[in-house]
């Protein structure tokens, strides 16, 4: 009887619905998830999911002949010009704010809550699996995904980007490919406290590319130090590049107790920096950067990030420090700014976004991405000021992450400076870098494996700094199994050594002119790596340079493809 009932009801319905006056409004699809679920509905009220559609589009809905289905209400909206589904009433909303409509999210990767999005700070970390609750959101990408949401966590409110997180707590705590990658970094070992490769995240990375940013495919790079001979005689790099295949120049924004001109982020977070800083030299790095910009030339700004002894000088709370007196910890004759404190951090990528707006720069470059190096033996005798209780190789990726998302916000590319060593498998290094954790999420990783430091018979290479060719190739093959166990890896484009070898090396050991860089060059192509090259000497001699013209002379992706070419 009850079922006779309801079918005479809905008939009513359906025929009142069919028979009344259409009512378009224009509305907006909305879901606590990033797709909205459309629906048929047959003459017997029988209700089938028919397709999905990405939350936020606009659409047109017919509200006069909405359908009520056991206490939902349903109405058409048209899909083309013949086809009709339905949508909840639920799912229709007036505005675009009302388009988001979870309350809670939970973190699939680990990343920073950012309480004030000018500068880029970090009021929180979110952890794998933590619940959190959405306020708000700044807007929502094609895909459906926020871009940022605003959230709480604890007493905490700020941003994280939407791309880090799921809408369930079964979602949140699976790994990327478990049965894939699981097993080669559990396999890693942490003999020297760098920390557990699996505690790393591999989730892929979403790749960004800017429509009036190209990067090139491969960058053939001259490096410029601060010096007001080298940047202020910019005509005469550009001149002997325009006569090479050299497309891209890197250019020093901040070395330890070198920084380059009285960039506002420094005045405001280390004014120590700010007042070594060369005067009247910001319009120096204007005119360089806008002159490499006619040419053609791609541009980067390279950044030393947690090797400061100026901010330290400023804040040493924010400094490694020595248990024992509770004093900056100095290290290798420099001070050390934690790479766990997140004030860190934002100086740097504060420092980096207006080199980015205020010239242009394509790219930042960060060097020194890393912990203190041979610190085996007084370990114990410091205080890293572990706020987070993170691994090294945790808190370097989590800064490389930071540093990328907040980045590419205002429109460049990031690549990240690496040890040499960082290539050597089965195990994670002292300082902090695991090369797939790195190259999984940067624009370009960018190691510097400089053939004098190379000690006698490594790879079971004799004298290696006086075979470049062998070594290089030696070590790209190294960095290709990083790579292949890497599921989002970045483009390597190396350092190479573009200075003699240091006399306490060898005294006899090998200038490194033309032939010397061009083997260096040909040893990573011959491995495989084709992101390109930056030349290291530390002088920007352009005699120097001069003297290597030959190698930079030569096309080697366009070379590689041609013997590669099946």
């Amino acid at each position: 009887m009850k079922k006779i009932l309801f079918s005479i009801f809905l008939s009513a319905v359906l025929a009142i619905a069919c028979g009344s006056k259409d009512i378009i409004e224009e509305r907006y699809l909305a879901s606590a998830t990033t797709e909205v679920t459309l629906y048929s509905i047959d003459e017997n009220g029988v209700v089938s999911e028919a397709q999905t559609m990405v939350r936020g589009r606009k659409v047109k809905a017919n509200y006069g002949k909405g359908v009520r289905v056991e206490k939902q209400r349903y109405y058409p909206i048209e899909i083309t010009r013949k086809q009709y589904f339905y949508a909840k009433e639920q799912s229709l909303v007036a505005t675009p704010k009302e388009v988001v409509q979870e309350k809670v999210v939970w973190v699939r990767t680990p990343a920073s809550i950012i309480t004030d999005r000018e500068t880029s700070l970090v009021g929180g970390q979110a952890q794998k699996g933590e619940k959190l609750s959405v306020l708000d959101f700044d807007s929502l990408r094609a895909d459906g995904v926020v871009n940022r949401y605003k959230i709480k966590q604890g007493k905490t409110e700020g941003y994280i980007y939407g791309k880090y997180l799921v809408f369930s707590k079964e979602e949140a705590e699976k790994r990327y490919k478990a049965e894939q990658y699981d097993k080669v970094h559990k396999a890693i070992k942490n003999p020297f406290g760098g920390g557990e490769a699996f505690g790393c995240d591999f989730y892929p990375t979403e790749r960004v590319k800017f429509a009036d940013n190209k990067m090139p495919e491969a960058c053939y790079s001259l490096y410029l130090n601060i010096s007001p001979s080298v940047i202020g005689n910019i005509e005469k790099y550009i001149d002997f590049a325009k006569k090479t295949k050299i497309n891209t120049f890197v250019i020093d924004i901040k070395d330890n107790e070198c920084p380059g001109y009285k960039a506002e982020a420094m005045a405001k977070y280390s004014p120590t920096n700010h007042r070594y800083a060369g005067k009247n030299k910001e319009e120096m790095y204007r005119n360089a950067v806008k002159r490499l910009h006619e040419e053609g030339f791609y541009v980067v700004g390279r950044i030393t990030c947690f090797k400061d002894s100026h901010l330290v000088k400023d804040h040493p709370e924010v400094a490694i420090t020595e248990k024992a007196t509770g004093k900056p910890f100095k290290h290798n004759k420099a001070y050390w700014p934690s790479p766990y404190n997140r004030k860190v951090w934002q100086f740097n990528v504060e420092l980096a976004k207006e080199a980015v707006r205020k010239f242009g720069f394509n790219e930042i470059n960060f060097d020194y991405v890393r912990f203190p190096d041979r610190m085996t033996k007084v370990e114990k005798l410091i205080d890293y000021h572990n706020k987070y209780g993170e691994s090294k190789v945790q808190a370097i990726q989590r800064f490389v992450q930071y540093a990328c998302d907040e980045i590419h916000a205002v429109g460049a590319y990031v690549s990240i400076d690496v040890f040499g060593e960082a290539a050597n498998p089965g195990y994670t290094t002292a300082y902090g870098q695991y090369w797939p954790a790195i190259s999984n999420i940067c624009d370009a990783i960018c190691g510097m494996p400089y053939p004098d430091h190379f000690s006698n018979g490594y790879y079971g290479i004799k004298q290696p700094w006086n075979h470049p060719y062998e070594i290089l190739k030696a070590w790209g093959e190294r960095v290709q199994a990083r790579q292949a166990v890497t599921p989002t890896p970045a483009t390597v484009r190396t350092w190479v050594q573009a200075y003699p070898v240091m006399r306490h090396v060898d005294r006899n050991g090998l200038r490194y002119d033309a032939e010397d860089v061009e083997k260096e060059i040909r040893g990573l192509y011959d491995a495989g790596l084709t992101g390109g090259y930056t030349t290291w000497h530390s002088g920007s001699n352009l005699e120097k340079y001069k003297a290597q013209k030959e190698a930079f002379c030569i096309d080697y992706l366009k070379e590689w493809k041609k013997s590669n070419k099946k």
